[in-house]
């Protein structure tokens, strides 16, 4: 099903929809008065997760993954990359003739009908979005939002936080490019934060990329980060000394960050020089909208942040825990170097995903841990998280903290992560940061507060 039309299409079923991408657009799609209803492999009839009560919430209707969901009603069956074709209810799908599409495809054709804002980059997609939402929401403009990342002061009122139907003509938006469909978005304003090495090689990235920077109609790029991107005219941000949007005078004091952009002042309730340069992105974004600079440094004065973004789940006993996000080997770097506020000890535990990725960039994971890391600091790893599916498990991550302990660093691998608190307890000083680190596990926002009952 190539186009999708979606004035015509009023009943859709989302296969997964527990996952941060695809609740977000099935949220949206109920927003708008479309019937909303899928399965997730976590979903039960009888003990229902937390997840399934917040969509249920929502007006989505939940079902086991055992097609009882794909009624006679249903128009069009929503998947994902994550989606294998063995998964039954897609053959179900298939065999009933009810056509089935890509979620990428889905959130292409709904960001058709928006004055779209589509962030992109390998790092800080989901902080850049929330960001701009917070900003223009605060200026009146009552913008849509389709997020990875459930928005703080969102989930404030137990939902989900990472979709927002808005009344108004913007639509802000992820482009990813893990799969490759970031070439399918064709934005009002397309926005490339950076780009490393994730899923792909930087050469294949670039290529990707550049077909983004081609369909956006305005084009917001960090200058010092985006090397190799063809296009010509566009509007830069960065720390660097081309025209734009520049950052300067930047700090961190505890948990702020105070900096200019262009001359205007900022102070922020987040940690770290990356997130000096999403605001900038956010703040050029939101001015090629209309928006001033100084309504932008009023707005963020405010922001929360985004759920598992360098949260800090306690702060006591001069111990500081942080949970973050960070899984690929750019935003640990820049995830532990926000951390090391004080000059004492930061432990970092992370928690990698996927054996396939982590054999990928092995070598890049060990060069930028080891390079953040200071003497002083340790980097603690459990087992590689497994999701399901058919791949080969033939990486462990005991191989990463050997090449990291040969780098001469303080590195430990703890199988069992349920064990890591009683590893490092009797050696926690004051002033300790503990960072805990990875993605793609549900139960990491579980394993947050277990630390948090060892220690605290």
């Amino acid at each position: 099903m190539k186009d999708i039309e979606l004035h015509k299409i009023q009943n859709f079923f989302f296969i997964g929809i527990a996952g941060d991408g695809m609740s977000a657009i099935a949220q949206y799609l109920a927003g708008t008065g479309k019937n909303v209803s899928g399965s997730d492999r976590r979903f039960s009839a009888y003990d229902k997760t937390f997840r399934q009560k917040q969509l249920e919430n929502e007006g989505i209707k939940c079902y086991p993954q055992d097609t009882s969901g794909i009624t006679n009603d249903i128009e069009i069956v929503v998947v994902s990359s994550a989606i294998e074709p063995e998964v039954p209810e897609y053959k179900y799908a298939l065999e009933k003739n009810i056509p089935v599409v890509m979620r990428s495809d889905l959130l292409a054709a709904i960001t058709e009908t928006k004055k779209t804002v589509a962030v992109s980059g390998t790092s800080g997609k989901s902080t850049v979005s929330a960001m701009i939402y917070h900003i223009m929401n605060f200026a009146g403009y009552k913008p849509s939002l389709i997020t990875g990342a459930g928005l703080i002061d969102i989930q404030k009122f137990g939902k989900i936080g990472n979709a927002v139907a808005g009344k108004g003509e913007y639509l802000i938006t992820e482009a990813d490019e893990s799969d490759g469909s970031v070439v399918k978005y064709k934005p009002y304003i397309g926005i490339i934060l950076n780009i490393d090495k994730d899923h792909k090689e930087v050469p294949e990235l670039i290529k990707l990329f550049d077909i983004f920077a081609d369909n956006s109609e305005l084009l917001i790029a960090n200058n010092d980060k985006t090397k190799g991107i063809s296009v010509n005219k566009k509007n830069n941000f960065g720390f660097s000394r081309s025209s734009g949007f520049r950052i300067s005078n930047f700090k961190q004091i505890g948990f702020k960050i105070i900096f200019t952009v262009n001359g205007i002042d900022f102070k922020i309730p987040q940690i770290g020089k990356h997130n000096a340069e999403n605001a900038a992105a956010a703040v050029a974004a939101c001015s090629l909208s209309g928006i001033s600079i100084e309504t932008s440094a009023d707005a963020l004065k405010s922001y929360e942040g985004i759920f598992r973004r360098h949260q800090i789940i306690e702060n006591k006993n001069g111990i500081t825990l942080i949970d973050d996000y960070a899984h690929n080997p750019a935003k640990l770097s820049a995830s532990i170097k926000a951390c090391q506020f004080r000059t004492s000890r930061l432990i970092v535990w992370f928690q990698p995903h996927g054996f396939k990725p982590v054999k990928f960039l092995r070598n890049e994971f060990v060069k930028e841990i080891s390079e953040a890391l200071r003497d002083q600091d340790e980097i603690w790893m459990s087992e590689i998280y497994y999701a399901g599916g058919t791949t080969d498990r033939n990486i462990s991550a005991d191989e990463l903290i050997q090449d990291i302990r040969k780098k001469g660093k303080k590195a430990f691998f703890v199988k069992d992560r349920k064990m890591f608190p009683y590893k490092i307890k009797d050696e926690l000083k004051l002033g300790d940061v503990i960072l805990l680190t990875g993605a793609r596990d549900p139960s990491l926002k579980d394993f947050a507060e277990y630390v948090k009952e060892k220690f605290f």
